[in-house]
């Protein structure tokens, strides 16, 4: 082979990886979002530059965990909504919650969920999601059905003004109250599907000793949203079957796909984009067309 020939091989060669690493790296991410509280450390400090940096991975949309007296991380609905929208991004949901009210503290607690559910539709919010619940609900089946009467209460308000109610577990809700009972279980045969949907938290199940499939099969359409989770970044355990879950999104009623990444291996907005590249790359994650 001639020297010229050699050398222009070489060059085409180079050139083509050139392209090759160019075009993979403007692989379209997916409809994809992120809760903020993965990036805790940071949002608290400069909420305008945490949210640049979320939108320039390529999150779609955002699951705030910082409302609290009409405010997101102390900005005005309309104002965390544009700074969102400015950066590529809609707001589907937020973390908040209320305790479970009693006779002493009910109407304050019911006007606080109408202030709540005005300010997230002011964000153009779909969901509202609360996290947890206090410790009275591990306490007893009586107590645990009051938990569900109350949030099918809230979410019948949520619903009159055309938002969506949720619940987001722990591993804690898979454990069993007076007998064999299961949390989960028994919140998920309380609950009116038309007015309380579950955000399944998809490694806090596995922690809890159940497999999320067995729940869709279970229990069909009423996983409207998922925390997608893994022990650090997304994929990084090799603890979650994340093929054998998108196998069952179908039956799961899943819309919408939020990454959580509470412990890391990197700085937090690192582990933050690998998780999504890991979801993009994956050929078997498949979002819903909305």
């Amino acid at each position: 082979m001639k020297p010229r020939n050699l050398l222009t091989i070489i060059m085409l060669v180079a050139v083509s990886g050139i392209f090759s690493t160019f075009f993979m790296s403007c692989t379209p991410k997916k409809d994809i979002g992120l809760q903020l509280y993965s990036i805790r450390d940071s949002i608290g400090k400069d909420v305008p530059a945490a949210i640049e940096k979320v939108g320039k991975m390529g999150y779609t949309f955002v699951e705030p965990a910082g409302y609290g007296d009409g405010k997101f991380y102390g900005l005005k609905p309309a104002e965390f909504k544009a700074l969102c929208e400015k950066n590529g991004m809609h707001i589907l949901s937020s973390h908040t919650s209320r305790q479970l009210p009693d006779s002493s503290n009910y109407e304050e607690t019911m006007a606080w969920w109408d202030q709540c559910i005005d300010a997230h539709i002011a964000a153009g919010a779909k969901y509202i999601v609360q996290p947890s619940m206090g410790r009275s609900a591990y306490e007893s089946i009586a107590s645990l059905k009051k938990w569900c009467d109350y949030f099918n209460e809230v979410g019948e308000k949520c619903n009159a003004k055309g938002i969506r109610f949720g619940y987001h577990n722990h591993d804690k809700e898979f454990s069993t109250v007076h007998g064999d009972t299961i949390m989960y279980d028994f919140m998920l045969q309380n609950t009116d599907p038309s007015k309380v949907m579950f955000q399944i938290d998809l490694y806090w199940c596995v922690v809890g000793g159940k497999n999320p499939v067995d729940y869709f099969n279970l229990y069909p359409g009423r996983f409207e949203s998922w925390h997608i989770k893994d022990k650090e970044e997304i994929g990084a355990s090799g603890m979650m079957d994340f093929e054998a879950i998108w196998a069952a999104a179908g039956i799961s009623g899943m819309k919408y796909g939020v990454v959580e990444v509470e412990k890391y291996n990197f700085d937090q907005f690192t582990s933050c984009d690998m998780s999504l590249d890991f979801l993009t790359e994956a050929k078997y994650v498949k979002m819903p067309k909305k």
